[in-house]
Formats: C-alpha cells, structure tokens, sequence
C-alpha cells in the first residue's frame, strides 16, 4: 500500500517539474557564491551568507552544496597573509562538508606574472580555468548564484 501510495504522489508531481526529491532524507541545495571583490566587507558577506544558509538548510533537514568562486581582486581572498578572512575561510572548511574555493585561473596567472612568481593559495582553494565560467557552468548545473 505505501509503494502505491509513493507511486501515486511521485506521478501526480511529474507534470509540475518536482522531481520527488523530498520523498527522500532531505533534499540537497546547490549554491553558487561570486566574490570579484578585494573587500573584508564583501567577503565576510559572502561567508556569512555561506554559514547561514548552510544553517538554516542543515536544520530542516537538508544539505547544502556551496561553491564560493572568487576572481579578479576578490582572488585575495584565497591568498594566505593577504585574505582578511583565512582563519573564517579554514574554520568552516573544517565545519562544513560540502564546502568548495574556486579560485580563477586566468587571475592567478596574472597575479603571479606580475609578481614574479608563483602565487601561493590557500589549502582550501582548487584553481579552476576561469572563475567566470566556472560560474556559467554551475549555473547551468542548477546552482543558485548568490552575489554579496
């Protein structure tokens, strides 16, 4: 009776779009957060939007998936002794699972070019092509896109 019951509730939600994900544990949130900016006030924005959302998603039972893409000045974000958010940025890696840094290769380039060498990242970041495709492309993977 109750796989009837699933079966009846699954079909009648199948033309509106909803996939039955809430038929499962919790349903999963993907979030994509934009920082461009080489401001303490724009980064802690975006952290904060990071610890609450994932707070308030954790506590109704579901997940988070955060992606924070930083590029141009909002690079120094991710680079050790210049990011006025480090010590935020390694605690909540800690505390949050689903909790990436993309850092943008074509500014990192350019930041290295002009520094004369390699330009280090913190732990937490993975470099990827160009932040912004890389912001396209979660998009189109369905993320929400959050700007502070």
């Amino acid at each position: 009776m109750k796989h009837l019951l699933a079966a009846a509730v699954l079909a009648a939600g199948l033309g509106t779009g909803w996939t039955g994900e809430a038929l499962a544990e919790g349903k999963i949130h993907h979030v994509a957060v934009h920082v461009n900016q080489n401001d303490p006030k724009v980064m802690n924005m975006a952290l904060n939007n990071v610890q609450n959302l994932t707070n308030y998603y954790t506590s109704q039972g579901d997940t988070a998936v955060v992606e924070v893409v930083a590029y141009g000045p909002g690079l120094n974000m991710l680079i050790p002794g210049k990011s006025p958010v480090a010590d935020r940025i390694s605690a909540m890696s800690l505390e949050i699972d689903q909790l990436s840094f993309s850092a943008c290769g074509n500014t990192h380039r350019k930041m290295s070019e002009k520094a004369g060498k390699e330009v280090a990242l913190m732990d937490e970041a993975s470099i990827v092509p160009s932040g912004v495709v890389r912001l396209v492309e979660l998009q189109e993977q369905g993320f929400s896109y959050i700007r502070p």
